[in-house]
């Protein structure tokens, strides 16, 4: 662990709800909830107007509409959040070649190797800056840890929220920790949280009182002696600039669980194509195939097949996902289908075409991979989708976004980044006036800065 808390950890605060908020004046202040919103769904992030009333990541979307009857309900806008993410890492890379980020709204950053910072008082001036650069470019607000290793940086920025920062001096780091629950170190989880407090132990400090051999003979020799040393503030691990990526995949859960044995074919054909996108988006091919499937009971099965080498072809993917269909037995039901890419590389294997037609094939544009959740997804294809937070513009009122819809109707309120609370109108769901849209940035850009287009945002990803 270096000397001077010249690792940083940036975590946005409450990121997709807080874009949300900033993108709808009406909503600023108020508790909004982004997941996905059948039957199914999951919360994907809460405001802190949400969060009061106990609704948080990952918790099932009807608990949540429980808890917070009356807090704005979305459906994520995976383009828009993709755009401002790709804003923020620039400017984190203008402070170091050494960034690693973790999500779209969280990185680590090495001050050091950037020659940005190299004692406490130089780090905490590029927090406090870097904070306020984010709130310029985005209107955004990060919080901010400054640490001399990632494991303390990432523990500062948590108590820096929100829209805070918080530098843990050389020397302190014991003292801080000690005090925190054993859940705050990386790697415990319920499960070994739970182990530790049957053998008496629920603080970081009473985790280094008991000892490396102690640790050791309660759950291993590996994750005890890397918990003893986190205990102890020890913490080598390096910034990777570059994170590798281990697979691609892509899974959809479903509102009624598919009986349809056909049906169930035409899905795993559709996230085939699908994952094959991701693998050309990001220029990588790969060698085993694998298929999951969750049942009515809740059973995962995964099974996978290995080619011969590295592929990036639909076709392929598809043959060979069917393939591992013809294994699993979907009698009772399927409510979640996976097909995922793994063995990845950046080349592809040409005589593996072959398999398929004989040659590569492109995947049509007038099919582009949808970007909302697969509860938004149901019903009739020809039927028009208004999914909840999604940006439209009226030919007479402008642009807005959508409250919701349903019975035929949608319900639109017209509001800006840069307006007041706007009002509501209702319209038919096929009202030729009324269609899907870009949303717009959330802080104004100069005249010379062209806005790039998301399509994404209009509901689908090519």
């Amino acid at each position: 662990m270096r000397s001077a808390p010249t690792i940083l950890h940036l975590d946005m605060d409450a990121f997709y709800a807080s874009v949300e908020q900033a993108s709808k004046p009406s909503l600023r202040g108020k508790a909004v909830v982004v997941g996905g919103l059948g039957p199914r769904g999951v919360v994907a992030t809460a405001s802190y107007e949400a969060r009061v009333f106990g609704v948080r990541s990952a918790m099932p979307m009807a608990q949540a509409r429980r808890l917070a009857p009356h807090a704005a309900y979305l459906v994520p806008r995976f383009g828009l959040y993709r755009s401002i993410s790709e804003q923020v890492m620039g400017l984190l890379r203008a402070l170091s070649p050494l960034v690693e980020p973790l999500s779209l709204d969280e990185a680590f950053v090495d001050l050091e190797a950037g020659g940005t910072a190299w004692d406490a008082e130089s780090a905490r001036l590029v927090g406090a800056r870097l904070r306020a650069e984010i709130r310029a470019v985005t209107g955004l607000t990060g919080s901010v840890g400054l640490a001399a290793s990632k494991m303390l940086a990432k523990i500062a920025s948590e108590q820096a929220k929100p829209d805070g920062l918080v530098l843990i001096e050389p020397g302190t780091e014991r003292a801080l920790l000690g005090p925190l629950s054993v859940r705050t170190l990386p790697g415990v989880g319920p499960a070994t949280g739970d182990h530790l407090r049957r053998a008496g132990i629920t603080t970081v400090e009473e985790l280094a009182e008991a000892g490396e051999d102690e640790l050791v003979r309660l759950l291993g020799k590996a994750h005890g002696h890397a918990l003893y040393a986190m205990a102890l503030a020890r913490d080598d691990r390096p910034v990777v600039a570059e994170r590798e990526a281990k697979s691609v995949s892509v899974e959809d859960t479903y509102d009624v669980d598919i009986h349809d044995r056909v049906r169930v074919g035409l899905e795993v054909q559709r996230l085939a194509d699908r994952c094959v996108r991701r693998l050309r988006a990001a220029g990588l091919s790969g060698r085993t195939i694998v298929l999951k499937v969750r049942r009515y009971d809740f059973s995962t099965l995964t099974r996978s097949e290995t080619l011969r080498g590295p592929t990036d072809d639909p076709a392929v993917v598809r043959e060979a996902a069917a393939r591992l269909l013809d294994s699993v037995d979907t009698t009772g039901g399927v409510r979640l289908l996976g097909v995922g890419v793994s063995g990845l590389a950046d080349y592809t294997q040409e005589d593996l075409f072959a398999q398929a037609a004989g040659e590569r094939v492109e995947l049509p544009a007038e099919e582009p991979e949808r970007e909302e959740p697969a509860e938004e997804r149901q019903g009739p294809a020809a039927e028009r989708r208004w999914p909840a937070g999604h940006d439209v513009r009226h030919a007479l009122h402008g642009h807005g976004w959508v409250q919701g819809s349903g019975l035929g109707r949608v319900t639109v309120r017209f509001e800006t980044p840069g307006s007041a609370p706007g009002r509501v109108r209702t319209f038919r769901v096929d009202d030729p006036d009324l269609e899907p849209v870009d949303p717009l940035p959330l802080v104004p850009l100069p005249p010379s800065a062209p806005r790039r287009p998301e399509a994404a945002d209009r509901g689908v990803a090519g």
